[in-house]
């Protein structure tokens, strides 16, 4: 029987000695999530279809437990081509009073820290299928004004995780958050450069076009953030980050929307600010998943009549070919989305 000093020794021993081998505690996030989308159109249409983003697990995040329910016609999940996100897909054939659907799945997220980069060394070798990350379009220009700045920010700077920070540090130090924004923004670059900000949407675009103006491969991450209390609506939660590409170590995570979101909330100047600038260069929290990667002038699978779809975060729909108003609208595309903390 063990007497009273060996439990001490014991306690002791599991609980200090992983501290002192330099073993860190990781800071996870879990939940259910509950997603309810209604589609207000003539109850007589035999055309009304809808686009969701499709969470999946990877190795930063674990969506389990998935259950989808409504009173749909037709359902599936579909990849898109051009990023290979997923979508739920429903559509409505028959005349029906109220169009639903609910998504509701557990999921579990762990804080991303990807800060030792000397382990990457200064490598410049950019594997061929990320390639793609350093093109521009209609939403990411990377010529003209953005180039300029681009160039401007990086002078100097010879790695691409030096560009990286350097445009980093441009974005944070010259945009600023506008509350008045619907939604998380369009992510209009010109615009968003013009008006020296925007929400999250916008200014990590601004991260995006100028980093591949820069030779640096970057993508948008479009994602949800989880609720911080035992049961949270998290309808508002859409949020956009960024992440761009290290030679030898892999997607950084970067969030300059945070930092000036921290900022305005906090009333803090960018001295003020200093740890907040320095966690989201490589590091993003726990109380977010990711719904989606890249993409941006997107065409949806099965394929959208509207036209290009500019990003795909929040749900879509069309209704006899006619897009709904989808950026936080609620107007005819109604969505609510609960969450419940799971120990």
């Amino acid at each position: 029987m063990l007497n009273r000093k060996s439990i001490y020794f014991i306690v002791f021993t599991l609980a200090v000695l992983p501290l002192l081998a330099g073993a860190s505690v990781v800071k996870e996030r879990k939940g259910e999530v509950l997603l309810k989308v209604t589609i207000d159109a003539p109850p007589d249409t035999t055309d009304t279809r809808l686009w969701i983003p499709y969470p999946v697990s990877d190795t930063e995040q674990s969506i389990e437990d998935v259950r989808i329910d409504g009173n749909f016609t037709a359902s599936g999940i579909y990849g898109v081509k051009e990023t290979g996100n997923l979508a739920l897909y429903a559509e409505w054939t028959e005349p029906v009073k109220e169009r639903f659907i609910t998504l509701a799945f557990k999921a579990s997220a762990i804080e991303r820290v990807k800060k030792n980069f000397n382990k990457a060394g200064e490598s410049t070798e950019i594997p061929v299928e990320v390639l793609p990350y350093l093109s521009s379009n209609t939403f990411i220009p990377t010529d003209g004004k953005v180039k300029e700045i681009a160039l401007k920010a990086t002078r100097g700077k010879k790695t691409i995780r030096e560009k990286a920070r350097a445009v980093y540090d441009w974005v944070v130090e010259n945009t600023k958050r506008d509350p008045d924004i619907k939604g998380c923004g369009t992510g209009d670059v010109e615009r968003a450069i013009a008006k020296k900000g925007g929400k999250c949407a916008d200014i990590s675009s601004v991260f995006v076009a100028l980093a591949r103006a820069s030779g640096v491969p970057a993508r948008e991450v479009f994602g949800l953030r989880l609720g911080k209390s035992a049961t949270d609506d998290i309808t508002g939660g859409h949020h956009c980050w960024a992440e761009f590409y290290l030679p030898g170590w892999g997607w950084v995570p970067v969030d300059p929307s945070d930092v000036r979101k921290i900022m305005l909330k906090k009333g803090l100047s960018l001295d003020e600010a200093k740890s907040y600038r320095e966690y989201y260069f490589g590091a993003v929290d726990e109380y977010r998943i990711a719904l989606g990667r890249g993409g941006r002038a997107l065409y949806l699978n099965p394929r959208q009549k509207q036209g290009p779809l500019n990003y795909f975060m929040y749900p879509y729909a069309e209704v006899d070919g006619k897009a709904l108003e989808w950026l936080a609208a609620q107007k005819d595309l109604k969505y609510r989305i609960t969450f419940k903390a799971i120990d």
